[in-house]
């Protein structure tokens, strides 16, 4: 995998967390860990959302900037595997939260959360 296919990966994965952590809290069946994204998501979800893209995006291109560096691809293939553990604890959410609500209203939510972010970002 190239340098620039990790650094996709990688930038991938975090808004996949993002949306995944987003869709728990609301849903009630977690809380933000990070004391960072927890602030930021005191201020809505649009600018936690900002915010976490905008640093795994700087992340995701600083992999890829130095991605001829050795140190640099062990960090990046270190981060990816900590987002693979990290998708694991995703799913075992999941699977609380379907314990918790019928998938029908998950799929509510979800919709719900994304048309919200969308009258946010194009309003």
């Amino acid at each position: 995998m190239s340098g620039m296919q990790k650094s996709l990966a990688l930038f991938s994965l975090n808004w996949l967390d993002a949306q995944l952590t987003l869709l728990w809290i609301r849903a009630g069946v977690a809380t933000e860990g990070n004391a960072l994204m927890a602030y930021l998501l005191e201020h809505g979800d649009a600018t936690f959302l900002f915010g976490k893209l905008a640093i795994g995006a700087s992340v995701a291109f600083i992999f890829y900037r130095w991605s001829h560096l050795r140190l640099a691809r062990f960090g990046v293939s270190l981060a990816l595997a900590l987002y693979a553990a990290l998708m694991l604890v995703h799913g075992a959410t999941g699977l609380v939260a379907l314990e918790r609500a019928a998938p029908a209203d998950m799929f509510l939510a979800l919709v719900h959360q994304h048309r919200a972010l969308l009258l946010i970002w194009f309003n």
